[in-house]
């Protein structure tokens, strides 16, 4: 299951999405917003911004490939949109498998496929209150 959303990620409720007799583990991965020290201003926010159909059908399509890939029950991947501070949660993979060697895998592949394939954009906000869109994919004409 792919899921795009502007609000929190529940990760209590994320986390008890899924579970089955035959799972013996489950293995998560959260990326937050960090307040970047290597500038000489420090992050503050991290605004995201989604080509939201073209998010929905690569991210379902990363889902279908994962467990169709390796031997799991069940993967989630919850990404955020909007404006993040510093601390929130801006992505949840969750993979649930019999044994723990596959669900590190699957998950790790579904990190890096979303980072590669998802039409995201950030823009950053540091502390000294100047912004900049963040290195990557093309950045949309938004302002």
């Amino acid at each position: 299951m792919f899921i795009l959303q502007e609000s929190p990620i529940n990760i209590t409720q994320a986390r008890n999405s899924h579970h089955s007799p035959n799972d013996g583990t489950l293995v998560n991965f959260e990326g937050m917003v960090r307040a970047d020290d290597i500038k000489a201003s420090h992050t503050a926010a991290l605004l995201y911004i989604a080509d939201t159909a073209a998010c929905r059908q690569e991210g379902e399509k990363i889902i279908k490939e994962v467990l169709s890939q390796f031997p799991i029950t069940h993967a989630v991947c919850i990404q955020r949109t909007g404006k993040l501070n510093v601390g929130e949660t801006a992505v949840w993979i969750g993979v649930w498998a019999g044994h723990r060697d596959e669900a590190f895998k699957a998950c790790r592949y579904i990190i890096e496929a979303v980072k590669k394939r998802l039409h995201i954009w950030k823009k950053e906000f540091l502390a000294d209150g100047t912004a900049a869109w963040v290195r990557g994919k093309e950045t949309p004409v938004v302002t």
